[in-house]
């Protein structure tokens, strides 16, 4: 299959690439990081997670965030909403978009959300009426699709029960996640191919963690198979709670540069994204893990000093 034309680029960082940092990060630093994202091109952002504070803490300021974002015509901003409680929250914040959080291991469902996978989907229930009610899109994600800490090898068909699941809920898009980042190419397809047999391509995302450095690889094999909507973290930041070890997501600027090598238009200018991975990881004293994008921060410092 030809590679597809255009990619449709989610920046989980001020979500995703967050939640896990040690240290508190203020809101005026989430809120910059999400209008600089919004600079450089990208057109879909997950801006905060309406979880309880005592279990993320540094999603603890998301109304805050969510009603302080200099909004742009054009650009999706979107939050991360487990339970009832959380949606409600989020639409009186003026949310647009949502997302749920599945897994297709049972012991990751239960360690993570604390319950089991039907458990969760019956969760979720609720969450998309009232979304439906409301008007608002729902996003849906499965985790471990290429291998769960705890059971290790996840079935293909396991992971295409719950993508078609969600979608038959009302979820307009299901991302799939290598959470911890053990995945490999030939992996990547099979999994892929089993959910399209459930859930139509133009439906699916891809969300790859980079923990054995395959995610850009395995990009590329689901690109192949028609995959046009991708999740990263600018810079790579992220991580996960509950795998031991695992990477950062996919850094948002080596994706783009793999994109601009293959000729597929992401919207996005790779200078701008630099800049903004540099700066957040000087902001919040991390490590850049973007090859691309230190390097062209690298480059345009260089020819501007």
């Amino acid at each position: 299959m030809a590679f597809p034309k255009q990619i449709r680029l989610v920046d989980v960082a001020p979500r995703d690439g967050l939640q896990n940092e040690p240290e508190a990060i203020d809101t005026d630093t989430k809120l910059e990081l999400i209008d600089r994202l919004a600079d450089a091109g990208l057109r879909h952002i997950e801006a905060a997670s309406f979880v309880s504070p005592k279990w993320v803490p540094q999603m603890a300021d998301h109304r805050e965030v969510m009603t302080g974002l200099k909004r742009r015509p054009g650009i999706t901003y979107s939050a991360l909403t487990p339970n009832l409680k959380g949606l409600e929250a989020a639409l009186e914040c003026g949310v647009e978009e949502v997302a749920v959080f599945g897994a297709a291991s049972e012991a990751f469902s239960h360690k993570n959300i604390n319950c089991s996978i039907a458990e969760s989907l019956e969760r979720f229930a609720p969450v998309l009426e009232r979304a439906q009610q409301a008007g608002i899109r729902v996003r849906g994600y499965v985790s471990c699709v290429l291998g769960c800490p705890y059971e290790g090898e996840i079935a293909p068909a396991k992971v295409a029960e719950v993508a078609k699941a969600l979608f038959e809920m009302g979820c307009f898009e299901v991302s799939l996640g290598d959470t911890i980042g053990t995945g490999t190419p030939l992996k990547a397809k099979r999994m892929l191919e089993a959910v399209a047999r459930d859930v139509p391509m133009d439906k699916l995302a891809a969300h790859f963690h980079d923990t054995y450095g395959q995610a850009l690889a395995n990009l590329y094999a689901v690109l192949e198979e028609g995959i046009a909507v991708i999740d990263s973290s600018v810079a790579g930041l992220g991580g996960c709670p509950y795998a031991k070890g695992a990477a950062g997501n996919v850094a948002s600027e080596d994706v783009v540069y793999l994109l601009n090598g293959l000729g597929i238009d992401s919207g996005v200018d790779l200078d701008k994204l630099a800049a903004t991975g540099d700066w957040i990881t000087q902001a919040i004293g991390r490590p850049n893990r973007s090859k691309a994008g230190v390097a062209t921060a690298t480059k345009l410092s260089d020819t501007s000093g």
